[in-house]
């Protein structure tokens, strides 16, 4: 998903000479390597500094520059926050804020590397849009997106590398709208009799829940929440009324999730839809091995999911 990123922002670089990078001590790999070498007074490297990072792209965006920051999604948004709430959010700057790593991704890194409540962070501020695109395809879409919206800033989450394929036969991409992943290319709400939200690579477990429920003569439809913030409300409402239970699969804590979320939305418009929601468990787990551990340890497996639903 980075490289996809950094492959699709290098391309529209090269057209337009106001995108420029801002990193806080962080290797470039791939093409924001290329990006670098061929465009060099377009790349910083702040080094551990990120509050400069983001109070650097700041003055770059109100002298009509493009600026993306770019690093480790708890170093992009965590240690400079009141940066990104004052000098972004306050000011309404068209900057990008790339956290690389969302989730618990950099799960043998530790706790200082997990972003475990990003999502709640950043939707939490004024302005400032949050977008958690679900695969390479997605991530290419959002930031062609990032690269030309004046609206403000953006928190722009990312998984890290080797995402699979999620959207093949979904409708095209669109910021601030639900996206159904499954049933074809027809952009309406399908109704069934499961509606599977959730955002960022984990999606992957739902397409995977899918198949189990399948096996069960249950239909199950996907939907990428990809814009957390602004939230497609209107969308979501008619997607939960149109099935008989909702599931939503996502790698954050509790708080401030999208499961919260749509259960305030059921609530407010009267929708009995039931709602079980899968998340991150609000609490840190000294786990030491690879991202689909600690995703277990969470409760995060298909397995996890098929014991709390009963199936």
């Amino acid at each position: 998903m980075r490289n996809c990123f950094a492959d699709v922002f290098y391309d529209l670089a090269k057209a337009d000479p106001r995108l420029c990078v801002v990193v806080a001590d962080i290797s470039p790999a791939g093409s924001i390597a290329k990006f670098r070498n061929e465009f060099p007074d377009r790349f910083l490297n702040t080094g551990v500094a990120e509050q400069a990072m983001i109070g650097m792209a700041a003055g770059m965006a109100q002298r009509g520059l493009r600026p993306f920051a770019y690093t480790i999604a708890t170093f992009a948004l965590y240690r400079p926050f009141e940066f990104i709430r004052d000098d972004l959010a306050y000011q309404n700057l068209p900057v990008t804020v790339v956290g690389v790593g969302g989730g618990v991704t950099y799960s043998t890194l530790g706790a200082t590397h997990h972003a475990m409540e990003d999502i709640a962070i950043a939707t939490a501020v004024p302005n400032l849009s949050v977008i958690a695109p679900c695969d390479p395809a997605e991530a290419a879409a959002a930031t062609r997106w990032c690269a030309e919206q004046t609206g403000g800033p953006v928190y722009l989450r990312l998984g890290k590398a080797g995402e699979p394929s999620l959207t093949d036969t979904a409708a095209p991409w669109e910021f601030g709208k639900i996206r159904r992943l499954t049933g074809g290319l027809a952009p309406e709400v399908a109704g069934g009799d499961v509606a599977i939200f959730g955002y960022g690579p984990v999606l992957q477990l739902g397409f995977d829940l899918k198949e189990r429920l399948a096996a069960r003569g249950e239909k199950a439809t996907i939907y990428s929440c990809h814009t957390l913030k602004p939230f497609d409300e209107a969308g979501a409402i008619a997607a939960l009324r149109a099935h008989d239970r909702a599931i939503v699969i996502e790698e954050t804590t509790p708080t401030g999730s999208l499961g919260r979320m749509l259960k305030a939305l059921a609530y407010e418009h009267r929708i009995l839809t039931p709602i079980e929601a899968f998340s991150l468990k609000d609490e840190f787990i000294h786990l030491y091995g690879p991202h689909q551990d600690l995703l277990a340890a969470h409760g995060l497996t298909v397995e996890a999911m098929e014991r709390r639903l009963g199936v």
